[in-house]
């Protein structure tokens, strides 16, 4: 330990960012979180052939890749021995956090790693999705309140906003956050705005003859990065505190009624944790065990939002894509969720 390397700052260079915008051009589609291994508090290896990539942050001695590797399926196995490799070289614990099933089975034939089912991802089919039936009767009621009570919605490509509405709508989502410290690494992208990202899409709701306020008419803003030419995936939700509740749900609504427009055919929601659990164990026939998990899960959704994000997630009637954490043995896995929340935000040692 007293020799060990120190953790570098992890950093994306320009170069980097090119090399990985290029295989998402030509590889994206394939995974609904392949855009935010663009954060630029990344790090990231790069294949022999460099058609694939693994980024990944080291936290408290764990090298955390998130989401499955980027580029060519065929390339990913040299991709992922150059991180083993970077592993090894600093005696990091190798760790991979909300990769695919396909990633996963890469990750464990390639490594000899373990794989445990972390919880579900939902994905709207734009064709599919619609307000009418019983199933939707919570949504589109509350959709129609909400209208009703003055608030009207856009749907944009970042590139067509101007730089004053861009700058109000950061100075926003920065104030609107529920936290002192910005949350999120395998699944947030964490900038709004940013030239470099004008094929994201923005969702905003606007309130007709608002009070005055710093930021006028504006009560909720969402945010979606590309997935691949035909998808986007949901990378932040925000809304002014004093706004009727029921934003999110308008926004989300907005946005899939939207998503022809843009060409978009799939929408990937928030992720579930724990997903299965929670579903399976409020069932009828559900056994002591599985009971006395879901039990736990509730009572940490006190603090995580468990629970709360599953229910939310099911009200749009998603189809469920499991996603996986690889580890390299069990004893890891309490340093591995340590490290994770350190990334994700939701413990700060500093």
């Amino acid at each position: 330990l007293a020799f060990r390397p120190e953790h570098p700052a992890a950093r994306l260079t320009e170069e980097d960012e090119t090399r990985l915008r290029a295989l998402l051009d030509k590889h994206g589609r394939r995974d609904s979180l392949g855009h935010f291994a663009l954060r630029r508090d990344k790090a990231v290896v790069f294949s022999p052939s460099g058609k694939a990539a693994v980024t990944y942050r080291v936290v408290s001695g764990v090298m955390l890749a998130s989401g499955d590797p980027i580029g060519d399926v065929e390339a990913w196995p040299g991709a992922i021995e150059r991180f083993m490799d970077e592993a090894k070289a600093h005696s990091w614990t190798p760790a991979v956090m909300g990769c695919s099933e396909t990633g996963g089975e890469v990750w464990t034939r390639e490594t000899g790693l373990d794989a445990l089912e972390l919880g579900d991802e939902a994905v709207v089919d734009v064709a599919d999705f619609s307000l009418a039936g019983r199933a939707m009767r919570n949504v589109r009621q509350m959709v129609k309140r909400i209208e009703r009570a003055g608030y009207e919605t856009r749907v944009r490509r970042v590139r067509d906003l101007g730089d004053a509405e861009l700058e109000r709508i950061r100075r926003a989502a920065e104030d609107w956050r529920g936290t002192d410290t910005e949350r999120g690494f395998s699944m947030a992208l964490g900038r709004v705005g940013d030239a470099a990202d004008g094929d994201c899409l923005i969702a905003t709701a606007h309130k007709a003859d608002p009070e005055p306020g710093e930021y006028g008419d504006l009560k909720a803003i969402l945010h979606f990065v590309p997935w691949g030419p035909d998808g986007a995936s949901l990378d932040l939700m925000r809304r002014d505190r004093s706004a009727d509740p029921g934003m999110n749900e308008l926004l989300i609504v907005a946005a899939l009624q939207a998503a022809p427009k843009f060409g978009v055919a799939r929408v990937s929601l928030n992720f579930a944790m724990f997903r299965s659990a929670l579903a399976r164990g409020e069932k009828i026939g559900a056994g002591p065990v599985l009971r006395a998990w879901r039990g736990l899960l509730v009572f940490l959704s006190r603090w995580f939002q468990i629970e709360s994000l599953y229910k939310f997630n099911a009200k749009f009637q998603p189809r469920w894509e499991p996603r996986f954490v690889v580890y390299r043995a069990s004893g890891d896995l309490p340093r591995i969720g340590f490290a994770a929340m350190q990334a994700e935000g939701f413990v700060n040692l500093a």
